[in-house]
C-alpha cells in the first residue's frame, strides 16, 4: 500500500499519487484513484471490512472489484436486488433473468449486487456487473455512513479509478408532484446550509456537502429522453429523523402545529430544497472527501406541502421507485456508449 501524508494537522497534506494537489480539495484525484484519508490504514497488516463480510487478506479485492465504474446505493435490499437484476438486461448481460447473488451474503448487515460493470448496496441486507455495483445502504445518517466507510475502503484496496457513485431512493418531494424525480445540486441540513457536522473526539467536525454539478447536468441532460415524468435538479434536505425532524404531524411526538409545520417547509422551498430525506449530507461528504464523484437522485412519493402519510397504491409507488433506476439505466447506457433499450 502507499504510505498515505499525515493527517490535515500536517506540513505536507497532498495526494500522494498527486503531489501538487491538496487532500482537502473536493476535486477528484486526478489519478482517477479512490482516496483514503487515514494514514493509519498503512500500518495495519490487514483491513476487515467486518460489516460487507470482506477484507484484504481473505479475498482478492483487485480482482473482484477493480474493474468497477458505477456504484449505485440504496436504502432497500430488495429494490437494489431488484435493480441490479434490471441492470443485467438492460446491458445485455449473460444471466439476464436469473437470480443475482448477493457478495455480501456472509453478513446480515448490507446487501451488495453486482450486473457487469455496476456494483449495487444496501443496508440488509444485497450487490454488481463486472464495472457496476449496487449496495443497500439502510435508513439514515449512522447506516449509510458505516456503509460508505467500509464501501470507500474496499474501492480503494481494490485498486479502483474513475468511479461514479450514484444514490438512488425514495423521498419526501416539497412543492413538486408526486413521482417526480430530483437530482440533487446540494445536500442542506435541517437549518438549510451545505454542510455535515460530524462529532469527532468530542469536537464537530463541519465538512461539505456539495455534489458534482457537471454529473447533475448529464443525469439532467439524460432524463430528456424519458419524458413521460417530470425531473428537475434543486437541493436535498438531510434529516436526522422521519418524523418530527421532517415536520410531520403523524409521530408518536408532535409538539408543533400545523401552521408551523407549514412555515418551516416553506422556508425550506423559498431556500431551494425541493425533497427531503435522510441520507444525502453523510453521502455527499464522505464522497466529496474521497474524489470520488457523487450523485443523488430520488423521486417523491408526494408533496410534503399536502400531507404527511403516503397513501398511494403498491402498484403505483412501486412504479414511483423503477424512475431513478430508469433514469441512473440511461445514463450508463449513454456512458458505456450501449444504444437504448426498448
Amino acid at each position: 500500500m502507499h504510505s498515505w501524508p499525515p493527517l490535515a494537522n500536517s506540513s505536507n497534506p497532498f495526494c500522494f499519487c498527486c503531489p501538487d494537489q491538496p487532500i482537502s480539495s473536493l476535486s477528484p484525484c486526478r489519478s482517477g484513484l479512490v482516496l483514503v484519508k487515514n494514514p493509519h490504514l498503512d500500518l495495519m497488516e490487514e483491513d476487515v471490512l467486518y460489516h460487507l463480510d470482506l477484507g484484504t487478506k481473505t479475498h482478492d479485492l483487485p480482482a473482484m472489484f477493480g474493474d468497477i465504474k458505477f456504484v449505485c446505493v440504496g436504502g432497500s435490499p430488495n429494490r437494489m436486488r431488484a435493480f441490479a437484476q434490471f441492470m443485467r438486461r438492460e446491458l445485455g448481460l449473460a444471466g439476464a433473468g436469473e437470480d443475482v447473488a448477493d457478495i455480501c451474503a456472509g453478513s446480515d448487515r448490507y446487501a451488495m449486487y453486482r450486473a457487469g460493470p455496476v456494483l449495487s448496496i444496501s443496508p440488509h441486507g444485497d450487490s454488481c456487473l463486472s464495472f457496476l455495483s449496487f449496495q443497500q445502504h439502510g435508513m439514515g445518517i449512522p447506516s449509510i455512513s458505516i456503509m460508505l466507510h467500509e464501501l470507500i475502503k474496499l474501492l480503494h484496496h481494490a485498486k479502483c479509478r474513475d468511479v461514479t457513485i450514484i444514490r438512488i431512493g425514495t423521498s419526501g418531494g416539497l412543492g413538486i408532484e408526486a413521482g417526480s424525480v430530483v437530482i440533487t445540486d446540494t445536500a442542506v441540513d435541517s437549518s438549510f446550509q451545505p454542510r455535515f457536522e460530524q462529532v469527532v473526539l468530542g469536537d464537530v467536525v463541519v465538512r461539505s456537502t456539495e455534489l458534482d454539478k457537471d454529473l447533475a447536468e448529464e443525469l439532467l441532460a439524460c432524463s430528456r429522453d424519458i419524458p413521460d415524468f417530470p425531473t428537475l435538479i434543486g437541493h436535498t434536505m438531510c434529516t436526522y429523523d422521519f418524523y418530527e425532524g421532517q415536520g410531520r404531524l403523524d409521530g408518536a411526538l408532535c409538539s408543533f402545529s400545523n401552521e408551523k409545520k407549514l412555515e418551516y417547509l416553506r422556508r425550506a422551498y423559498d431556500a431551494g430544497v425541493r425533497n427531503i430525506e435522510m441520507e444525502s449530507t453523510a453521502f455527499a461528504a464522505l464522497c466529496g472527501l474521497c474524489g470520488l464523484k457523487a450523485a443523488v437522485v430520488c423521486v417523491a412519493l408526494l408533496d410534503r406541502l399536502e400531507g404527511d402519510q403516503i397513501r398511494a397504491s403498491h402498484e403505483v409507488l412501486w412504479e414511483y421507485q423503477q424512475r431513478p433506476q430508469r433514469l441512473i439505466a440511461a445514463f450508463i447506457r449513454k456512458r458505456l456508449g450501449l444504444c437504448p433499450t426498448d
